[in-house]
């Protein structure tokens, strides 16, 4: 066979051979754009994704920190030349080039005072042109600033995008102006139970000290260091949540100073499962309920009667009680108050139930048993795990060593 007709053979095989991984690669590419899903599906994880990433800035507000961080995300989300926010009082934060600040501060006012997109053509920037489009972010029906996109030239897709992006702009505004109102509305129903702790219980705390100054001295002393821990405990000014173990610490002194005014007719009985006892609960969550069991179910009961309070470990959750024999409550009394009734009605119970659905939900709102002159039994269930969460402590307490033990005892939580 010739030379050429073998070296003809020779390039023909080669031929064959990168055709054939030609045809492999693009096969692997074309399978691997599938497993990236389609071009559609990739746009929308991308849009998705910015949205997410610029939505954990836009809750605090249009402050200039935050509106700084969303402005990167939006601008790739809308992609735009430049993006501008400015917020309710006009100051503007520019992401791109910051030669368009000046425009951008007033069409972003003209797209407040209006309510509508606005939109300019051909502005010129230094040697350069330029269009806008501003669209304003209107939070609850009220001007919250305003969002301005500038491309070299703007079209009806970026006019729509932009006053769509705005909405959504103001939907998030929105959104974290509730969550602080909740945040508000907890602090403020935790003032409320501190409220409630200050007129009825120091006055009658105060009493029961000054009773054992002359007549016994070594127990004033030993009230007033329980008072001081109960209320330093009460009236502090930091943290949402706290333990189990923290709360029981302060109820053992709230305890200890109304046995100090009832006697041997406040009878306690305690049941605390030690598995239990770091879990994190809302602060002021707990006592609020053995208060309520004491004022509303044994003040006026004659001879008293018993509180028994329970922590046991369910699981993923912990189960805590307070029962009293007491006078009990009539339901439909019940059922006003939780519901918002006249405030000074039984408002422990109405803001732990509020905190606890607002913290977990409304299927762990408390459980209460009740009836005129059938006791009182409240229950709440709270998880055990609670990530994120993070329990304020207030200092080593005095008296632990009983509530840090499992315990089932009578005449208080000490011994």
């Amino acid at each position: 066979m010739p030379e050429s007709m073998l070296l003809a053979a020779a390039a023909g095989v080669l031929a064959g051979a990168l055709a054939v991984g030609v045809v492999i690669l693009l096969r692997r590419i074309v399978v691997a754009s599938k497993e990236l899903g389609t071009d559609v599906e990739q746009a929308t994880y991308q849009t998705l994704h910015l949205a997410s990433r610029a939505a954990k800035h836009l809750r605090g507000g249009m402050a200039e920190g935050d509106a700084t961080r969303a402005g990167r995300h939006l601008k790739a989300l809308l992609g735009c030349e430049t993006l501008a926010l400015a917020d309710p009082s006009g100051h503007v934060t520019v992401e791109g080039d910051d030669a368009v600040r000046e425009v951008a501060g007033r069409l972003a006012a003209e797209a407040r005072t209006s309510g509508r997109t606005q939109m300019q053509r051909r502005i010129r920037i230094g040697e350069r042109e330029t269009d806008a489009v501003a669209a304003p972010i209107l939070a609850g029906g009220e001007p919250a600033g305003a969002i301005v996109a500038f491309a070299p030239r703007v079209r009806a897709g970026l006019v729509r995008a932009t006053g769509e992006v705005a909405d959504w702009v103001a939907a998030q505004v929105e959104l974290g102006e509730l969550d602080a109102s909740r945040a508000a509305l907890a602090e403020a129903e935790v003032r409320a139970l501190r409220a409630q702790i200050s007129p009825h219980f120091i006055y009658n705390s105060l009493n029961a000290i000054a009773s054992f100054i002359n007549t016994d001295p070594v127990k004033a002393r030993e009230l007033v260091l329980e008072f001081a821990d109960f209320t330093r405990y009460s009236f502090r000014r930091h943290g949402d949540f706290t333990t189990v173990a923290e709360e029981l610490r302060s109820i053992d002194s709230y305890l200890k100073l109304e046995r100090a005014r009832f006697g041997d007719r406040l009878r306690v009985t305690l049941q605390v499962a030690p598995e239990v006892l770091s879990t994190v609960v809302p602060f002021l969550s707990i006592q609020p309920l053995v208060e309520n069991a004491v004022r509303h179910g044994l003040e006026g009961k004659e001879g008293g009667g018993r509180i028994t309070i329970e922590a046991s470990d369910q699981g993923a959750f912990a189960e805590i009680s307070v029962e009293d024999d007491g006078v009990g409550i009539d339901p439909v009394v019940l059922e006003r108050a939780l519901a918002g009734g006249a405030p000074g009605e039984h408002v422990g119970l109405r803001n732990v139930d509020a905190r606890l659905r607002q913290v977990y939900g409304d299927e762990h709102g408390l459980v209460v048993e009740t009836n005129v002159g059938a006791g009182t039994l409240v229950r709440m269930r709270v998880p055990k795990s609670q990530p994120g969460r993070v329990a304020a402590s207030v200092g080593p307490a005095r008296s632990t060593a009983t509530l840090e033990r499992p315990a089932n005892h009578e005449g208080g939580p000490n011994p």
